[in-house]
């Protein structure tokens, strides 16, 4: 079944209550998103394989280490792009692939708009950003698309996960490891988060 880190940390946990808040302003929420995952994705990178290279520093010469796999980072357009940066700071190689979904109101099912994903040559480990996992029909939607490209080891990063939705990546998924700051008990019936924080993308973006 789908592991599942709940990263439990004060930080966390301070940062994500700031995050729900309806009263949070546009700026403050993107900042607190940019935070939110940096800390995750610091959980999220820990298997990362690394491989030796040579340092020479003021003093002398030495082995470090250097990243041993090509990362890729795929927000879910719109609101996976907040969390892009954050991603990028700690690994500036990565590759950055849109996948754009958005999701019908009638049936809650993702409608796909836009995929730049090249036929060949897929990355390594490909990171899932959006911060909200609430049926999971995005989230496999776009693990289908990874694995087709022949992605071989996948994460989903979020910074709310609904328990339906990680049950339906469990059964579906059962290999795409989750991680998160929280997890919610339940889905209203316009299957939104709850108690969750509202629309992530329209928070971002101020729309």
């Amino acid at each position: 079944m789908s592991q599942v880190s709940i990263v439990d940390h004060p930080l966390v946990a301070h940062h994500l209550s700031s995050l729900r808040d309806r009263h949070t302003p546009p700026d403050q929420f993107r900042s607190l998103v940019a935070r939110l995952t940096t800390l995750l994705a610091f959980e999220a990178t820990k298997d990362l394989p690394t491989q030796p290279m040579s340092v020479e520093t003021p003093l002398t010469e030495m082995t470090g280490h250097q990243l041993a796999e090509r990362v890729g980072l795929v927000p879910i357009l719109r609101a996976g792009l907040g969390m892009v940066d954050p991603f990028w700071n700690l690994i500036p190689t990565a590759e950055v692939w849109h996948l754009g979904l958005y999701r019908d109101e009638k049936t809650a099912q993702p409608v796909s708009y836009y995929n730049k994903l090249p036929d060949e040559n897929p990355v390594s480990r490909a990171f899932i950003l959006d911060p909200m996992l609430a049926t999971g029909g995005s989230a496999l939607h776009t693990i289908s698309v990874l694995q087709s490209w022949g992605v071989p080891l996948i994460r989903l990063v979020s910074l709310i996960a609904s328990q339906s939705g990680i049950d339906a990546l469990n059964e579906a998924a059962p290999d795409v490891r989750i991680f998160c700051a929280a997890v919610d008990p339940e889905l209203n019936a316009q299957k939104f988060i709850v108690p969750g924080l509202g629309d992530a993308g329209d928070r971002i973006f101020n729309t």
